[in-house]
């Protein structure tokens, strides 16, 4: 594995180089989106309506809407020069009991690993919560965000799990089925009970499978094997257009259409009819 940020976990005067890697990653099978007649990959454009034009990454800016079609831009600077807690570090602030954190707070982890030099009081660290039974609450900035974070051990090592502020946590009093009063009888409680016993057990994580995703393999494979498979066509060269060439060929078009139409009208006015001599005109 390779790491995704370096930076330092900090307490009082204690300072802890580390280095960051994804404790997770998501084995979903993924699709792409096919043209059904042809079987292209369908492609997704960065695409300006008020321009009719597709966007470069370079003309790209972030914009908060405020009202609705109306927006304040943010650049870049503006949001790398914002105070952070210490950008680059893991500001430990407090070592609490982990029970008494609400799992619903935790949002994604990462393993911390010792960067050079920093060994011994990474081992210190991780010893210290090891044996108090606590967890350490820290902020972490990384890059442009700023979070709320967990450390805790895991094994040999430290392991961090970044959190959801408590404004973000939607409480469960907002869900109106929850507002009925049910009376229980005591032998439904009973029963319910002897249920949960009888399932019982320790938390074995390798016994658990994704078996939606082993069957979408299982399909996969036969299809291959099969040879049942589709081949998107070689995409088409785009067509570069001289802009000379392109007004020559315009130019003479128009000649052509213009000399077809004088053509045209001069047999018109060959074919008309001329009045008989002496004829006068009616008003």
């Amino acid at each position: 594995m390779r790491p995704i940020w370096k930076g330092a976990v900090t307490f009082g005067l204690v300072y802890i180089p580390v280095k960051l890697y994804p404790a997770t990653e998501r084995r979903d099978i993924k699709f792409n989106y096919l043209h059904e007649r042809c079987h292209t990959p369908i492609r997704y454009r960065k695409f300006c309506p008020h321009c009719e034009a597709e966007v470069p990454a370079q003309e790209i800016v972030r914009g908060y809407e405020y009202e609705k079609g109306r927006y304040v831009v943010l650049t870049e600077e503006e949001l790398e020069n914002l105070p952070t807690g210490g950008a680059g570090n893991i500001s430990l602030l407090d070592f609490v009991p982990i029970e008494e954190i609400d799992p619903v707070y935790y949002d994604r982890s990462y393993y911390l690993s010792p960067a050079e030099g920093g060994e011994k009081v990474y081992s210190l660290l991780r010893e210290a919560l090891e044996k108090s039974g606590r967890v350490g609450v820290a902020r972490v900035s990384i890059r442009t965000k700023e979070s709320l974070a967990v450390l805790r051990v895991s094994g040999p090592a430290l392991q961090m799990s970044t959190m959801y502020y408590p404004d973000e946590v939607r409480s469960p009093a907002l869900l109106p089925e929850l507002g009925a009063g049910v009376n229980l009888h005591a032998n439904e409680v009973k029963m319910a009970l002897n249920l949960v016993e009888s399932l019982a057990g320790t938390f074995e994580p390798e016994k658990y499978r994704d078996e939606r995703r082993e069957a979408v393999s299982e399909i996969i494979r036969a299809k291959v094997a099969g040879e049942t498979v589709v081949t998107a066509p070689p995409a088409r060269p785009e067509k570069v257009v001289d802009l000379m060439e392109a007004l020559k060929a315009s130019i003479e078009q128009a000649r052509k259409e213009r000399g077809t139409k004088k053509a045209e009208g001069k047999r018109t006015r060959t074919k008309r009819p001329r009045p008989p001599a002496g004829d006068a005109a009616h008003p």
